[in-house]
């Protein structure tokens, strides 16, 4: 990675309890320090294995929707979920068949891939998961199911952020399943907050926070309640006691509390997009991120235009809406061809999927939203 220089907040941000909509503000500073102690980096991309899936047009379902048989992963597969299911690593990933032309345009459904090492897998023939004549319907067609993370709680329920696309309003959206197969569907994960205000906000990209315990990385609570990062322009938070109702954390004014925003001139200087589930070690909450660059120099020079590059931000144990450290540079970054090109050009590396298995950390990530890769790291977290 680069190590670079990253910013440490060393006073108080912010002070919120999680039964409150009130936020103090405090005064602080900032110091440059090394980024390592804290960071999970280390990642290599392995030789010769990306991308690890790609679209195919032979696989075909029935859509209950069109009421017809459909190529689903003819024309993309890109931004995958993972988490381990019965000692194997199960990537979710996202398909879109080939029913329009342009991002967004298509129906898109979520494929299913295992594999025993993390590098080769085996894919089922039908989506695990799409949009069906159900009760969320309305919400989920015809754009489909987006964006996965995914992650376990200990007794072994896998919950399912994902986003739900009708081409008007895409809204953040919780299922749970106890085999990744077959699933729940919960509805708007905001949808009875506030008594409904958020649920026609647009809504989307999801980090739950989790933690290891032993081997096993599980969902776990902070200050005795379950805790989210989402968004997609900024960094938001939400808080839930049932894993299926969330509620937004709002400031003073009622408005959605700002955790982290854009910075002009790095590589996140136009968006900051939850990655995979947030990891709570003892360091601190560490969350992984999608930066997109801006172009010129409102932008980091040093990476391509609108392109996408991963990057890491350091919350405090007690308070998680407390930034402490942030990287100034991208941990990962587009430097290979089928992350440069497809149909996004500009180049994407965007993380959703991180894994612990067999000691080492794998991370998934959608390339130019046309593909799936892996990158590994065996750097050790304290927990």
């Amino acid at each position: 990675m680069n190590k670079g220089i990253m910013i440490i907040s060393v006073g108080l941000l912010l002070a919120i309890a999680f039964t409150s909509c009130e936020m103090k503000k405090k005064s602080t500073e900032t110091v440059a320090v090394d980024t390592t102690d804290w960071c999970l980096d280390g990642f290599e991309r392995p030789a010769g294995k990306n991308p690890i899936i790609s679209p195919q047009g032979s696989t075909k379902f029935y859509c209950p929707m069109r009421e017809d048989s459909v190529a689903w992963e003819e024309s993309d597969t890109f931004n995958p979920a993972a988490t381990i299911y019965k000692n194997e690593i199960v990537v979710l990933y996202r398909a879109e068949d080939n029913s329009a032309q342009g991002i967004g345009s298509r129906t898109s459904r979520l494929g299913y891939a295992t594999s025993v090492d993390g590098l080769n897998f085996t894919r089922k023939t039908t989506p695990a998961f799409y949009p069906a004549k159900d009760s969320q319907e309305a919400n989920e067609c015809p754009g489909g199911t987006e964006d996965p993370r995914v992650a376990m709680t200990e007794d072994g329920t896998y919950v399912l952020l994902y986003t739900q696309w009708n081409r008007k309003v895409p809204r953040l959206a919780v299922a749970t399943s106890k085999d990744l197969v077959n699933w729940t569907k919960h509805g708007p994960a905001f949808g009875k907050a506030y008594e409904g205000r958020f649920y026609d906000e647009p809504s989307k990209s999801a980090s739950i926070v989790t933690t290891l315990k032993g081997n096993k990385q599980v969902i776990t609570k902070i200050n005795g309640r379950y805790f989210m990062y989402w968004g997609e322009q900024n960094v938001y938070a939400a808080t839930s006691d049932n894993l299926t109702d969330w509620e937004p954390l709002v400031d003073k004014d009622g408005n959605l509390l700002k955790l982290f925003s854009p910075r002009p001139g790095k590589f996140d200087s136009h968006l900051t997009e939850c990655g995979p589930p947030a990891i709570l070690t003892k360091k601190g909450i560490l969350l992984l991120y999608n930066g997109k660059n801006r172009a010129g120099t409102e932008g980091d020079t040093a990476y391509p235009a609108n392109s996408y590059c991963a990057g890491q931000v350091l919350f405090d144990q007690k308070d998680p809406t407390k930034v402490i450290a942030r990287l100034d540079k991208p941990f990962l970054q587009p430097t290979d061809d089928f992350e440069k090109s497809g149909q996004y050009p500009a180049g994407t590396v965007f993380i959703e999927g991180l894994v612990y298995y067999k000691n080492k950390w794998y991370l998934y990530y959608g390339c130019a939203d046309s593909f799936v890769a892996v990158a590994v790291s065996d750097k050790q977290l304290e927990f």
